[in-house]
């Protein structure tokens, strides 16, 4: 009989590189990567759907020829707060919402749609291009520069002008 001794049967198993650690972590890998394809297949989408909206305001954004920013209402076509100064956040909102309309050859007139959620979140969306920033996921400082557009220009407004 032509059989291996244990001792050189396990020295022939580990010299394949194949332990059982290693194989059950590619058992897990494997079993993970079927359930995420069938999650998607599925239709399954694992965010979080978006809570009610509370509020919302349609704002319109102008660059003014000194480098500011004006924010229009655009139901009433009035300005309701004046941006100067680098305004980084902003700017880098806007223009990748701008992007998208440039890149789809759409006017720049549509309004934004400010939108704040009945959880707290805040989403600036271009209805136009579907596109949507969750400003919150900015940090609370960034999505102040936002939150502050909410009441801007009535009589209740914290913010007249930001800086």
């Amino acid at each position: 009989m032509n059989t291996l001794p244990s001792h050189d049967w396990q020295k022939r198993s580990q010299s394949t590189g194949l332990n059982k650690p290693m194989a059950w972590i590619g058992v897990m890998l494997l079993a993970m990567l079927v359930a995420v394809g069938l999650a998607r297949w599925s239709g399954l989408d694992p965010r979080t759907p978006d809570a009610a909206v509370q509020w919302q305001r349609d704002l319109q954004f102008r660059d003014l020829p000194g480098g500011d920013i004006a924010v229009l209402d655009h139901r009433t076509g009035q300005q309701v707060a004046r941006f100067t100064g680098e305004q980084g956040f902003l700017r880098s909102s806007l223009r990748a919402l701008a992007r998208e309309r440039h890149r789809e050859s759409l006017s720049g007139d549509a309004p934004f749609l400010l939108i704040g959620r009945t959880d707290g979140r805040l989403t600036l969306q271009d209805p136009s291009t579907g596109q949507r920033i969750d400003l919150e996921s900015f940090g609370p400082s960034n999505a102040a520069v936002f939150a502050g557009l909410r009441l801007a220009g009535s009589d209740h407004a914290p913010l007249k002008s930001a800086r």
